[in-house]
């Protein structure tokens, strides 16, 4: 078992507000780590080292991307390669509330977005663009955006069967919403913040072409912020297979709904199980569901 940390960041790394470490993803082609987190100076980055056997080279740091936050909370972080090879990225609109800015809204940040892009750590720049994201060639937008409208997903996966894109969206006042997009959909997406939260107005006119939720709940049972997960898709546990699995930071229940058609099938509020501290999911290459909390750890779901 591995008891030192294969990579200690602490000191650049925010502990304020809603900052800190985020999210890591391994580059499927290549022995990349990829990282994203806030540091003190309240920079988001994604940074790279190349891991091999289980040693990362510290020498090895590349700067992928850099973000000046503007504020403590909702500075997003979460990354993860998709079933296209490339990197997503997601941010939050990076305000203290409301999105008085209108980053969400605005083209020509990345705050409040989806990013799109292909490292190239011996390239000459450490990315490039993908020629079909939806805004290359547009005067004003920044071309790595892929999304945008969102508050703060802090937590997005791809299901590894189908490859749909799955964004937990954490909301402000009253509404949670999961938001889904099928594996082919027209890219450009608008989910809507700061116009509306979840499908509630929020600030002036609806979008045109505004994305729904998939599903969304309120904070009258206690809930207050949606922790994205996954779609499970390991053998342990067969009446799990194909659904997605999420929670909620305030009462850490691990709940469950089933899509076809881009539509909620059917849904069960309550699985039973309870994560005190419920921050993150993660995925196993198995297919298997994992649990992390702020309090207790990592958990692993096993069959009643």
């Amino acid at each position: 078992m591995q008891r030192e940390p294969v990579l200690d960041i602490s000191k650049r790394v925010s502990t304020e507000g809603e900052q800190g470490f985020f999210s890591l993803s391994f580059s499927p082609h290549d022995d990349r780590l990829y990282i994203s987190y806030t540091d003190r100076d309240s920079r988001g980055w994604v940074q790279s080292y190349v891991l091999a056997n289980g040693v990362i080279d510290v020498s090895s740091l590349e700067n992928v991307l850099r973000l000046k936050q503007p504020s403590i909370r909702h500075n997003g972080g979460n990354i993860a390669f998709g079933p296209d090879g490339l990197l997503w990225v997601g941010f939050g609109d990076g305000s203290l509330g409301h999105d008085p800015m209108d980053n969400a809204q605005t083209l020509t940040n990345f705050h409040g977005k989806l990013l799109r892009i292909n490292p190239t750590p011996d390239g000459a720049e450490p990315y490039v663009v993908p020629n079909s994201n939806p805004f290359v060639g547009r005067p004003g937008a920044r071309p790595e955006i892929y999304a945008y409208g969102l508050r703060n997903p802090w937590r997005f996966s791809f299901d590894p069967l189908t490859g749909d894109l799955w964004i937990g969206d954490v909301g402000q006042y009253i509404m949670e919403e999961i938001d889904y997009l099928p594996s082919g959909a027209r890219a450009g997406a608008n989910f809507g913040w700061n116009r509306r939260e979840g499908t509630l107005a929020f600030s002036g006119a609806p979008p045109k072409m505004v994305v729904d939720p998939i599903t969304e709940y309120n904070h009258d049972d206690g809930r207050c912020a949606v922790i994205g997960g996954n779609v499970y898709r390991g053998q342990s546990i067969a009446e799990l297979f194909g659904v997605y699995l999420y929670g909620d930071l305030c009462d850490g229940q691990v709940r469950a709904l089933v899509q076809k058609r881009g539509r909620v099938d059917s849904e069960r509020t309550d699985l039973g199980l309870e994560v005190p501290g419920l921050v993150s999911f993660a995925q196993l290459p198995n297919g298997e569901v994992l649990l992390l909390s702020l309090t207790g750890g990592v958990f692993r779901i096993e069959e009643a």
